[in-house]
């Protein structure tokens, strides 16, 4: 018994399009491998964290005061302690004389003086107890 040539094309055509829909599964089975997400998603970071950088670069290109500005703020914001040392050292070596090393009276580390401090607070007084008396009935 021989099949129509209507019944072979179906199973000709049948068979190229179970092929072709195997080939696509494995290819989504390979595109959505945990390992190709994550190469794909660290090559999209790299490319937009360039981006970002070439953007910056642009920027600084274009305005050179304004991001020395911004740089020489942060770093006073940085190193104000070191900063602030340096600038009482530079001051206090600009306004002491070399033969007197004596400070101000004023700046002069005092006792604390008691008759200078504030003066005691009165202590609060309590209501006095009552009590009571039992009497003894006799």
């Amino acid at each position: 018994m021989t099949e129509a040539p209507k019944v072979v094309a179906a199973r000709i055509e049948v068979a190229k399009r179970r092929a072709a829909l195997i080939d696509t599964a494995k290819e989504l089975q390979v595109r959505l491998a945990p390992k190709t997400l994550a190469s794909e998603a660290w090559e999209k970071a790299k490319n937009k964290g360039a981006d970002i950088a070439e953007d910056a670069v642009d920027a600084v290109r274009s305005r050179p005061v304004a991001v020395g500005g911004v740089a020489a703020a942060l770093a006073m914001f940085f190193a104000r302690d070191p900063l602030k040392d340096a600038a009482v050292k530079l001051y206090d070596a600009m306004t002491s004389k070399p033969a007197a090393k004596k400070q101000a009276p004023a700046l002069k580390a005092n006792k604390p003086n008691k008759s200078a401090s504030r003066p005691a607070k009165p202590r609060a007084r309590r209501a006095p107890r009552i009590t009571r008396k039992t009497e003894t009935v006799t």
